[in-house]
């Protein structure tokens, strides 16, 4: 399999977090060819692009039997290379032990070629030393010395020439089971990419097919329009108040709208950080790292989404019974620790900001992003939790004042 050195440019990675969220939002509130839920082409496309290897597109259009080809494809390419990873590191062990007995043997060959001479001139001197003197038992011990040491030195090449026939014919073996998965692999992915691409030209009769067929099927939600917005955030929008507050709560709202888009960008990047690590052996060095500094942007950000729609963890054994005036005065009362927090969140964030930005800091990894806009969320964060405490303290004057909710969907 060929590898992938794609790496991230850092401005694609800021142009992807700012046009994405506002295509997403575009997408999630466009109207539908004549009020029913039809499939998208453009949509198809890119599900194509980033989910073609598993048969993703074919999925999204309901075309299961052929989806399910993709899946046994890509699960062989998994299996190969889990095999060919196996052979590599077999390989790469026996070859390391070959190229340290190849060294064994010669070096000791020599030696004890050198060494055969050495016994015969030591074998000399003990003959020709004097019976029970000095320099014959020195002599003897020079020769016992030299036996050891020729003994050792045989030991070792007798060890190294075994070594070295056994681990010649793992490495010639393990060599071949590579070669065979990579092939494999090959296949497996060759015929992945020759569906991609007939599908990529089928494309849009696909989705016309898709389409019509969804017109004909009599469904009890067919002809009715979609919302602007559904789910969550139509729910979270009826929280959004009137008068002055609602253009913070509005700015809260959207600004944390636009920052949920990202989970879907992490969906993909991390799809496409699982396929270059297990499909083509090539992970990456910047997936992981731009996405955890995203999550972390995300959860600043939408720290006053979270206060508008009331998503913050708390203990509502006390009060929740309450009534809305006496909720009101406790938001009130206690409300003077959320703006110390939130204060201090700013400050020491502005502070942060402003160092790196004087420094310009990046990352500490290869991928080297830089630091300060990501230091900066601090600062936006800190600021829509603050003015989103504003209209909340309000509202909540407000309620004390009436005995009513301000906003309805805060009841």
């Amino acid at each position: 399999m060929p590898s992938l050195t794609f790496v991230l440019p850092h401005w694609l990675y800021w142009t992807m977090l700012a046009v994405f969220p506002v295509v997403a939002m575009i997408m999630a509130r466009r109207g539908r060819s004549g009020g029913k839920r039809l499939y998208s082409l453009p949509l198809a496309y890119f599900v194509l692009i980033t989910g073609g290897m598993l048969g993703l597109h074919r999925f999204y259009l309901k075309s299961i039997w052929w989806g399910l080809i993709f899946l046994p494809l890509f699960a062989a390419i998994l299996f190969a290379n889990a095999h060919q990873r196996t052979a590599r590191a077999t390989y790469s062990d026996a070859a390391n032990i070959v190229r340290v007995s190849k060294g064994t043997i010669e070096r000791e060959e020599p030696r004890i070629a050198e060494a055969d001479a050495t016994l015969a001139s030591l074998k000399s001197e003990v003959d020709a030393a004097e019976e029970g003197s000095f320099t014959k038992k020195a002599a003897e011990r020079r020769l016992q010395r030299e036996e050891r040491r020729l003994e050792s030195s045989k030991t070792r090449l007798e060890e190294a020439r075994a070594d070295l026939q056994e681990q010649q014919a793992i490495a010639a073996s393990s060599g071949d089971d590579r070669r065979f998965w990579e092939i494999v692999a090959f296949i497996a992915f060759a015929a992945i990419l020759a569906l991609v691409v007939i599908d990529a030209i089928l494309l849009p009769f696909l989705v016309r097919r898709a389409n019509r067929r969804l017109i004909e099927e009599d469904d009890e939600d067919e002809g009715e329009p979609l919302p602007a917005l559904s789910g969550e955030f139509t729910k979270d929008y009826a929280t959004v108040s009137s008068g002055w507050t609602g253009w913070i709560d509005r700015l809260s709202f959207y600004s944390g709208e636009f920052v949920s888009y990202w989970a879907v960008i992490a969906v993909f990047v991390y799809y496409y950080e699982v396929v270059a690590r297990y499909v083509f052996n090539s992970p990456t060095n910047w997936a992981h790292e731009g996405m955890y500094l995203m999550f972390g942007m995300q959860y600043l950000i939408m720290g006053a989404y979270a206060m508008l729609s009331e998503s913050h963890v708390r203990v509502d054994i006390f009060y929740a019974p309450l009534s809305p005036r006496r909720k009101a005065l406790a938001d009130i009362l206690t409300s003077v620790f959320f703006f110390i927090f939130a204060g201090v969140l700013l400050v020491t964030g502005w502070i942060f900001a402003v160092d790196a930005t004087r420094v310009n800091e990046v990352s500490f990894t290869e991928w080297q992003l830089t630091y300060w806009p990501f230091k900066w969320a601090i600062v936006v964060g800190a600021f829509l939790l603050i003015l989103q405490g504003i209209a909340k303290l309000a509202q909540d004057f407000r309620t004390f004042a009436t005995g009513r909710p301000s906003v309805p969907g805060k009841a």
